[in-house]
């Protein structure tokens, strides 16, 4: 079984768009999923943001394309908001509903969370992986 990562929106969206920045250490673990390495779980949070902010026109992929880009690859999985997730979202102080929730699937699911969001690295709460 390989390593299993938890892939954030800004995580997603700027790799599967090829446009930004994303830190080495993360990069690798993305290309390595390309080749079958790693597995790379996706929040179905993550799923609604970028139906949000494709249909505001602030992201270069659209839901279809994101979708269509898991579902080519064996690697990606998109994980549900279960009850669970949101009882462990009860206990996991953050103060944006969706990264929490995003944050409490990593938690509940013990995964490290590939992100490049500061305050998500050093509230501690989870482990993230970026540079």
């Amino acid at each position: 079984m390989s390593a299993e990562y938890l892939a954030d929106t800004v995580t997603v969206i700027r790799y599967f768009s090829k446009a930004g920045r994303i830190g080495k250490k993360a990069k690798e673990i993305l290309n390595g999923a390309e080749k079958g390495d790693y597995r790379i779980c996706i929040s179905v949070i993550t799923i609604v943001e970028i139906m949000y902010l494709s249909q505001k026109r602030r992201i270069r992929i659209n839901l279809k394309d994101a979708i269509d880009l898991i579902g080519e690859s064996a690697n990606y999985s998109i994980v549900d908001l279960t009850p669970e997730i949101v009882m462990t979202s009860e206990n996991v102080h953050f103060p944006e509903l969706l990264d929490r929730l995003i944050m409490s699937t990593a938690k509940h699911l013990a995964l490290p969370m590939l992100t490049c969001d500061k305050k998500i690295r050093e509230a501690g709460i989870i482990e993230t992986i970026w540079n």
